[in-house]
């Protein structure tokens, strides 16, 4: 009979006890934050945001894209041609020696180790502080950094091809 008793008066105790607690906390400040309509940057040191290039400072060696673990990384270049008027500046406005056609990063592949950007001498690749890669398609995660035109780009193929042969010609009448 004393243990039947000590059970009815937990079951009444114990959904009192609970009571208490959320009484305790349903009038409180809430600590959710509502993320797009309040968005309040608090990254610490160390975070795997959104990889960025200026493609200015890029020089084309392509050790970022012989570093990067996950092959995530693809860059094409083209020798510039002494003769194009047209030649891409770096940011301390000479032309550059080699035209980076394609600097293409997958970041649905992209594990965001960092070593592009400890790899690349010229500083080029750098961290944001954006972090939400939000899409509903996968190739949408393929961002590219290359800021020549395709129509661009096969005008600086055509212009070195003539300079190559013009090359050969002058080597082969001397």
């Amino acid at each position: 009979m004393l243990k039947y008793l000590k059970d009815i008066y937990q079951a009444i105790i114990t959904p009192l006890q609970g009571m208490k607690i959320t009484s305790r906390y349903i009038f409180t400040s809430r600590v959710t934050r509502k993320y797009p309509e309040a968005y309040i940057p608090i990254l610490p040191e160390a975070e795997r945001n959104r990889i960025d290039v200026n493609i200015t400072k890029c020089s084309g060696c392509q050790l970022c894209a012989k570093g990067c673990p996950t092959k995530s990384i693809k860059i094409d270049t083209i020798k510039a041609v002494p003769i194009d008027a047209n030649v891409p500046l770096d940011e301390k406005g000479k032309p550059k020696k080699i035209i980076v056609t394609k600097f293409d990063i997958d970041f649905g592949t992209c594990c965001f180790c960092g070593l592009c950007e400890e790899i690349c001498n010229f500083g080029a690749i750098y961290r944001t502080e954006v972090f939400d890669y939000s899409t509903y398609y996968r190739k949408d995660l393929k961002y590219n950094f290359s800021n020549l035109a395709s129509e661009q780009i096969e005008e600086k193929k055509n212009l070195l091809a003539k300079y190559n042969a013009e090359q050969k010609t002058a080597m082969e009448n001397k």
